[in-house]
């Protein structure tokens, strides 16, 4: 399974180096020198990591074969993969596993995972309701208490109103949630 860990930024100095929006929770040895990442876009073939460093809070990444500001102006935008084969925790997720998952409260349908942000304190699954807007769910037990991947769902049990804020429309009095569907 291909694992995302990075994206690529801008150049960064005219040796060729690029920053890194990081997308791993343990930067150090994923980036260790003679790593090796499979590319999206698929043209730019692998890259094989030269140096790594920190620069405040930046990481800035030297890839083999990439030597010029120029050469690294190719790789912005890039996204940066690793194959993995761990089966670690069965109670942890690659955001592209929840992707496009559908969000369920009880047996009704609410909108679909689009995304996932990841942040400091708890990460938040970013969840496009029935009307097409976006909502903000805390990835955390009380409000997620199932993740379904092989059946495509998410369930959640959401507090009052976590649906409704900053909205002005009517909400489901079975469910709490705005334009639930049976």
């Amino acid at each position: 399974m291909q694992v995302q860990v990075a994206r690529i930024g801008k150049p960064h100095g005219i040796r060729g180096e690029v920053t890194a929006l990081v997308l791993t929770d343990a930067p150090d040895s994923r980036f260790a020198p003679g790593t090796e990442f499979v590319v999206e876009p698929a043209m730019l073939g692998t890259l094989t990591v030269r140096s790594s460093r920190w620069n405040k809070d930046i990481l800035l990444l030297g890839f083999e074969g990439t030597n010029t500001r120029n050469d690294a102006e190719l790789l912005r935008g890039a996204t940066l993969f690793f194959e993995s084969d761990d089966d670690e925790d069965d109670d942890a997720w690659y955001e592209h596993e929840l992707l496009n998952l559908e969000v369920r409260v009880g047996d009704k349908k609410v909108g679909k995972v689009t995304g996932l942000r990841t942040q400091a304190v708890q990460d938040l699954l970013i969840v496009e309701d029935n009307e097409g807007d976006e909502v903000l769910v805390p990835f955390v037990d009380e409000i997620v208490p199932e993740v379904n991947i092989e059946e495509g769902y998410v369930l959640l049990t959401p507090p009052a109103g976590l649906f409704t804020v900053n909205k002005e429309t009517s909400v489901n009095d079975e469910t709490g949630v705005e334009g639930a569907q049976d």
